[in-house]
């Protein structure tokens, strides 16, 4: 099973960051055994279409759910009808964030939570 997880860092010990299609990171793990890889979202720095592409690039992983702190409806329209659960509201460290994972802590959301475009500066 794998997890993908938007991040501010390349490790465990980085925080989770807010926004899903913009976040400069995404740490794909296996919470069982604590594996992980990091993939630069390469979409982040996009003039449009970030959440849709990132998206894209998370179900192409194969992951099981995505733990971010929000995610708009772009993408959740990618990842939803792709059978990954899209858990938003998160925030902390990475390591904790996959343990309460792991213990069942978060709930799947029902749809996006934030509006398109709100990740943009």
């Amino acid at each position: 099973m794998k997890i993908a997880i938007t991040a501010t860092g390349t490790t465990l010990e980085n925080d989770v960051d807010s926004r899903f299609g913009r976040c400069p990171y995404f740490i794909i793990a296996d919470p069982d055994t604590m594996e992980y890889e990091y993939l630069d979202n390469a979409s982040a720095q996009a003039g449009g279409g970030a959440g849709i592409a990132a998206a894209q690039t998370i179900v192409e992983k194969g992951v099981e759910a995505v733990l971010t702190g929000n995610c708009g409806p772009n993408a959740y329209n990618v990842l939803s009808p792709a059978g990954i659960k899209v858990i938003t509201g998160v925030s902390g460290r990475i390591a904790d964030v996959i343990e309460d994972y792991k213990e069942g802590r978060y709930k799947e959301s029902a749809e996006a939570n934030v509006s398109s475009h709100h990740g943009k500066s």
